[in-house]
């Protein structure tokens, strides 16, 4: 009887493991017979629009044992040269290797060529099986350090972590490949034949609007300004193409090189952080590592200060508050609800209509500029050119909204200082963008950074259009605020600004930081644009908190800008404004005259129908600013330094 019930019992569980359920141990046997292996795909490249290759990936490989493999004899030889080979702790790796049960472990990530050669003709000639050289892929940047707060940089599994690399983290990615291989009852890999495999798929190609050349141009003369400058809160730059939106460049200095994003590039911060211990030092080192991959160009907010007088006199044109020719008077200083506000450096401008205020920067005159406009009409423009919510660009970490009064909760003091660029708080990129809706004609555009995006098959899967987003003004105020701009340039804080062959227009700012504890802190700016008759391009450029012999916008950041528009505009094809005859009438070139006695070198640039402008009482000039060589519009001031200590502090 027990029999029989065995019996049964035997027939009903072969029914159900071959009739009602035949797949659960075939499975189960696939499991223990087979090693899938996987085989990373290829990162997608980002390619600069002139065609530079600016992030890659690199075939490398990574090294693993399969320590129950190691015959046990090898295992001591195998650690010591392994580690010698990898250049590994020799105690950890013998450690690793004797874990008899392992099935799997990682000796190091991602070797290059020679080392991954040396691993398999010391396991040939040792007949070592179980020490794996598998194909990986790693992400570099060809450029090294450049466009860091850009391009961003990825994690040890090729994700990206930051920048573009986590923006379009998707479709940068690949589809991995997998090798199926047999293996025996002992775990052993079986003959070669057995072995299947699923390609590897790389992942879509990114096409940047971002050019190189432009991007070398701008990060070039920002790191030039911070270290003239003593630059102490970083600098940045933003160059857009005015007609579309399309960033052709934009950097933050100094930055990171992409390839080693966690080292700190700050010498004295990188010392301050070493001298840490423990979990304080563990702190202070991520603080300082996302300090500088911030991309401060769309992640800060700043007083624009002074080149925000465009945005009030564009509105105040455009609503007809005012014309070109209103006339407005400057003692100096100006009284608005028991508020005294003083026009920059003590400057009387006196009688000026609205074009020679905004050639000259006078508070005053854009103070009462601002009253004519109104609260209500200030609050609407300025929602109108984008400077209260995020531009939307495709990058990640933009700030989300700026600091602004509305219009319920501004009184006649709040108008006045926003009128001038003080008391809202905006972004260099909400900035440079609305300096483009001022001078296209009124269109409120898009930003982007990425053109297209290309499969692996070659198939653009992406294209980007230029957006209108708003028309922001009219055309014909548009027409009238480029010549205003102008007029900054050729008779205005904006003379630093002139580009030998070209007319340019901008706009110079020297903002105080409010909410900083040093009450000298300033932001020099200036934002330049070019062929001003028909802009194609416009350059932003900030300086936070310089120590040099003035913080006027006009004179540190000016230059910065003229060296981007002369090697930048050639490039893009812009033929010059001016003919050879109208070059010789407008420009000149600024002689040396260092070392010279004040008095004789002030008649030294009068010959050359130049100003001086003397900082200091020494007997002779100790150093000049622009440089000799350079060629400036005729009129301008050259700095004449006599002590090489002074700091003036400005707020045009």
């Amino acid at each position: 009887m027990v029999a029989v019930v065995c019996f049964g019992g035997l027939l009903a569980r072969l029914f159900v493991l071959q009739i009602l359920d035949p797949d659960n141990y075939a499975d189960r046997a696939a499991g223990q017979q087979l090693r899938d292996t996987t085989l990373p795909a290829a990162r997608g490249e980002i390619i600069s629009a002139d065609g530079v290759v600016l992030a890659t990936s690199k075939t490398c490989w990574t090294i693993r044992a399969s320590p129950r493999e190691l015959d046990d004899a090898i295992v001591e030889p195998a650690a010591r040269a392994l580690s010698e080979i990898l250049e590994l702790d020799y105690d950890a790796t013998l450690e690793k290797l004797s874990q008899r049960s392992s099935n799997d472990c990682l000796l190091r990530r991602r070797v290059d060529a020679d080392m991954a050669n040396a691993v398999r003709t010391w396991c040939a000639e040792n007949g070592a099986r179980g020490i794996q050289v598998l194909q990986d892929t790693k992400r570099v940047y060809p450029e090294g350090d450049f466009m860091g707060c850009l391009l961003g940089f990825t994690d040890v599994d090729n994700q990206g972590l930051w920048g573009l690399e986590l923006a379009y983290d998707e479709p940068l990615t690949g589809q991995n490949g997998v090798i199926l291989t047999a293996k025996n009852a002992w775990g052993y890999d079986m003959p070669t034949h057995y072995s299947t495999l699923q390609e590897a798929v790389p992942g879509s190609s990114l096409t940047l609007t971002i050019r190189d050349d432009i991007q070398h141009y701008l990060e070039s003369a920002l790191c030039a300004a911070v270290e003239e400058h003593n630059v102490a809160s970083r600098a940045v730059g933003i160059v857009m193409d005015v007609n579309t939106g399309a960033v052709l460049a934009m950097s933050t200095k100094p930055d990171y090189d992409p390839n080693n994003p966690r080292v700190i590039v700050d010498e004295t911060v990188r010392a301050r952080v070493n001298a840490l211990t423990g979990e304080e030092r563990s702190a202070a080192l991520q603080t300082a590592q996302q300090a500088q991959w911030r991309n401060k160009a769309i992640s800060d907010l700043y007083e624009p200060g002074s080149v925000f007088k465009l945005i009030t006199c564009s509105a105040a044109l455009d609503t007809g508050a005012v014309t070109r020719n209103t006339t407005f008077v400057c003692a100096g200083k100006i009284g608005v609800a028991g508020t005294t506000f003083r026009c920059a450096n003590g400057h009387v401008h006196g009688s000026e209509t609205v074009a020679q205020g905004l050639a000259v920067s006078c508070n005053p005159c854009f103070i009462q500029i601002g009253a004519r406009l109104g609260k209500e009409n200030f609050c609407k423009y300025f929602e109108a050119f984008g400077l209260r919510t995020a531009t939307g660009i495709d990058l990640p970490g933009e700030i989300k909204r700026s600091e602004y009064y509305t219009a319920d909760r501004m009184g006649p003091v709040e108008l006045a200082s926003c009128s001038f660029g003080q008391s809202s708080k905006v972004s260099y990129l909400q900035m440079i963008t609305a300096v483009c809706a001022v001078v296209n004609g009124g269109k409120l555009m898009q930003p982007y950074v990425v053109q297209t995006i290309t499969d692996a098959d070659g198939q653009v899967t992406y294209q980007a259009q230029p957006t209108v987003k708003a028309q922001v003004i009219k055309e014909e105020t548009s027409a009238v605020m480029r010549e205003l701009m102008e007029g900054v340039v050729t008779s205005g804080t904006g003379k630093n600004a002139a580009v030998a062959g070209y007319r340019v227009g901008g706009k110079s700012g020297t903002s105080q930081k409010l909410d900083s504890e040093n009450e000298r802190a300033r932001i020099a700016s200036f934002v330049a644009v070019a062929p001003i008759e028909n802009p194609q391009i416009a350059v932003l450029v900030c300086l936070d908190e310089p120590h040099s012999w003035t913080t006027s916008g006009g004179a540190l950041s000016g230059p910065v800008c003229a060296e981007v528009l002369q090697k930048s505009l050639p490039r893009l094809g812009i033929e010059p404004s001016y003919t050879g005859e109208e070059q010789k009438k407008y420009f000149t070139t600024v002689p040396d005259v260092t070392g010279w006695r004040t008095a004789a070198a002030g008649q030294k640039l009068a010959e050359y129908s130049l100003t001086a402008d003397v900082l200091g009482e020494g007997e002779r000039v100790q150093s000049q600013y622009p440089a000799a060589g350079t060629s400036v519009r005729k009129n301008s001031a050259i700095q004449l330094d006599t002590t090489g200590t002074l700091d003036p502090a400005a707020d045009e």
